[in-house]
């Protein structure tokens, strides 16, 4: 499952949701017809319609004509398939597990993708958790070969 985004609230009173989103292929996810998934059961909803609106992401659902059908998945996460997204290139979930390496020296494994005003990839390695910018000047991901490359400048991966 790819994350999405959270349902941060509902809009209107015909069912539409606020959804908040830093997903890279919104127009791809967020198409009528797609199958999404929300919350931790992982309940399955179609998109009926979709727009933005300022920061946000808003939807509507097939089944879901009233706010009383949509309040209940205020604070909900939203998942997609993976196989259902058709995207030329990678999603976060597709890196985590990864071995990430500096030059052919194995560094750790990628952990997690945080954002928090910038891109991070988590490598760990043993009890050391390397926090790497993921900017293109210092990381490039190899699916094809399973591995994140790292070009490590001086400090970056140091003990001190």
């Amino acid at each position: 499952m790819v994350y999405l985004g959270e349902i941060v609230n509902t809009h209107g009173i015909k069912g539409e949701l606020r959804i908040l989103s830093d997903f890279k292929f919104k127009d791809e996810a967020f198409k009528v017809g797609n199958k999404l998934y929300i919350g931790k059961r992982k309940q399955e909803v179609v998109i009926n319609s979709y727009r933005r609106h300022k920061t946000f992401d808003m939807v509507t659902f097939v089944g879901f004509e009233s706010i009383n059908d949509a309040i209940a998945f205020k604070g909900d996460d939203v998942y997609m398939e993976r196989s259902d997204l058709h995207i030329d290139g990678y999603v976060d979930e597709d890196i985590i597990g990864l071995t990430a390496y500096d030059k052919d020296e194995v560094v750790g494994i990628v952990e997690d993708v945080i954002k928090h005003k910038q891109e991070l990839l988590i490598i760990r390695n043993g009890e050391k958790n390397y926090m790497i910018p993921f900017v293109d000047e210092l990381v490039t991901v190899d699916l094809n070969n399973k591995r994140v490359n790292i070009n490590a400048i001086e400090g970056l991966l140091n003990d001190n």
